[in-house]
């Protein structure tokens, strides 16, 4: 993942920036009397990349990704979309409490910029749907060029969009959040219609942490540096995180990424261990990092 790829994240500010003023408000409208919903994981499942995690001999990866994980951001279906014996092998592969959230493909996305996808949505759910109640979020992602200019084909797309079906939707376009006129409209769509807002935590694009809830859910995408400083971020999100559990939130989708993905199971523990600590979740450890001290900071 390149996107906001710096060369010396130590020069980056990461504080996160206040709450915009409305997540507080919706999040007070939404509190249900339910206990909270954790889902953490990676962006891939790849033996090769996430090297250190696997133990020696491990021959299907997923198989045993999914019993260290509760939940995968499915980035390969951005690339291409999978037969639907391919979906149904995924299903059968993970244990019953595990999710995929699986991004649209870049055919709808980035390709064709949501011009005239109107019949590739039900084609791409037929394959999706087939993940059954191990479904997690779908999540939409446009390309960082895409501008508020092309707001119709927005209000197209959700509207082909089945309402049954979860959506998140992640904007990069600085104009989507910093326009208030443009910013309003689109939290007032995605508040309509149920989409996650999903917030992006990455060094060199920090003028996209718009920190405005949707829904009740919030889908966080934390593209770490391969640095010290990720566990300090890290920290800042349990920090804000349990605020926003306290005023209602309900549930948390939180995947890491970095441009070297070795490391990313590393840190996704490290997320666990202290959301486990410090705000009552009880997630599994990873076998591989059960006694690391990197973990004991």
């Amino acid at each position: 993942m390149q996107f906001g790829k710096v060369e010396n994240p130590e020069h980056i500010d990461f504080t996160l920036p206040a709450d915009h003023p409305d997540t507080e408000v919706l999040l007070k409208m939404k509190a249900v009397s339910k206990k909270a919903v954790l889902y953490v994981g990676c962006a891939k499942w790849n033996k090769q990349e996430l090297k250190n995690f696997y133990p020696k001999g491990i021959r299907d990866e997923l198989d045993y990704y999914s019993r260290q994980f509760n939940s995968i951001e499915l980035n390969a279906t951005f690339l291409r979309l999978f037969p639907k014996e391919q979906f149904e092998k995924w299903y059968a592969q993970v244990p019953a409490d595990f999710r995929f959230f699986p991004k649209i493909t870049r055919n709808i996305s980035h390709l064709k910029r949501l011009v005239d996808v109107s019949e590739l949505i039900p084609e791409y759910l037929e394959h999706t749907l087939l993940l059954k109640e191990k479904l997690g979020c779908i999540f939409l992602q446009m390309h960082n060029n895409f501008q508020p200019k092309n707001w119709d084909r927005v209000g197209q797309f959700i509207d082909s969009w089945p309402g049954e079906v979860p959506l998140a939707i992640e904007f990069r376009h600085t104009d989507w959040f910093s326009e208030p006129t443009v910013s309003k409209k689109l939290y007032r769509l995605l508040e309509e219609n149920n989409i996650s807002n999903i917030l992006v935590d990455t060094a060199g694009q920090r003028d996209i942490m718009h920190m405005r809830l949707t829904t009740n859910e919030a889908f966080i995408r934390f593209v770490a540096t391969n640095h010290p400083c990720d566990y300090y971020r890290l920290d800042a999100w349990i920090d804000r995180l349990e605020h926003w559990l306290k005023i209602g939130l309900y549930r948390i989708n939180f995947f890491i990424h970095q441009n070297h993905e070795k490391d990313s199971p590393l840190l996704a523990t490290y997320f666990i261990k202290e959301m486990n600590n410090r705000l009552g979740f009880d997630l599994t450890i990873p076998n591989q990092y059960k006694n690391n001290p990197t973990l004991d900071l």
